[in-house]
């Protein structure tokens, strides 16, 4: 499954992937029937690698999601929508998670007027995000909104664009999520 990580590349119909629908390699075209478990960990790995969490951070928020009222797939994909990086990501500063993550670590946002460098942080409802940058990174992010304004924003997020400044108009829903998630498999995963 193709999963953007690198931002812009890989959308043309030149794409490996967009050619061969099936895996690399020799023997990319043998069918093989996966277990339960397998599918499992596939779509674990797959949401791991789509938000850039490794293994342990992963659990420790599947864990808060589970003590957390109401449905854990659901609360667990929240949790991974609110973090700062992809917040960021989602506002179109960035034409990746990895740039988002970047941004943020190089001390370019505020939150609420307090510099956060911290990519895991979560927003909360009516949060004020904001990027101040200097004219070089303050070009390449209005770039960034120019290339991805075709991604949609997301009904959650609000964004002035000529400030660079946005407010989180509530929490994310499983709706408002996109990607071919299948939040259940990894619920059914960690429940063994």
């Amino acid at each position: 499954m193709k999963l953007f990580l690198k931002g812009t590349r890989c959308t043309t119909e030149k794409c490996a992937f967009a050619r061969r629908q099936y895996a690399p390699g020799q023997h990319g075209q043998a069918r093989v029937k996966l277990s339960n478990y397998a599918q499992q960990l596939r779509e674990k790995q797959k949401v791991k690698r789509i938000y850039g969490v490794l293994e342990k951070q992963f659990r420790n928020y599947f864990e808060k999601a589970a003590e957390t009222k109401g449905v854990t797939g659901e609360t667990l994909l929240q949790y991974l929508e609110r973090r700062l990086d992809n917040v960021v990501f989602h506002l179109h500063l960035a034409t990746s998670r990895s740039e988002a993550r970047q941004i943020v670590g190089h001390n370019h946002v505020y939150v609420n007027n307090h510099k956060v460098n911290i990519s895991s942080f979560l927003v909360k409802k009516d949060d004020v995000i904001e990027v101040k940058a200097k004219e070089k990174l303050r070009k390449k992010l209005e770039n960034n909104l120019e290339v991805s304004k075709e991604r949609g924003m997301p009904a959650w997020l609000e964004l002035d664009a000529s400030n660079l400044k946005a407010k989180v108009l509530r929490l994310p829903e499983r709706e408002d999520i996109k990607l071919p998630i299948k939040e259940q498999l990894i619920v059914e995963l960690y429940s063994k």
